[in-house]
């Protein structure tokens, strides 16, 4: 099963980099290429929030968009 993910704005894309206090650089990176960031439009620089299911337990992920 594919996790959910959904496209960030850049407003919620700043409350999550500055709520790790990273830059979006410094978060794993997914290629634009993927076919998940293509089927959300996503463009390099972006954030994309994956929610993840493991056992009883829910997880964000994000990943920031590169060329590739």
């Amino acid at each position: 099963m594919i996790p959910q993910h959904k496209l960030l704005s850049e407003n919620e894309a700043r409350k999550v980099s500055k709520e790790f206090g990273i830059s979006f650089e410094m978060f794993p990176k997914i290629y634009e290429s993927d076919p998940q960031a293509q089927k959300l439009g996503a463009k390099i620089g972006q954030l994309i929030e994956i929610d993840r299911q493991e056992s009883s337990h829910k997880y964000k992920y994000y990943r920031y968009v590169v060329k590739g």
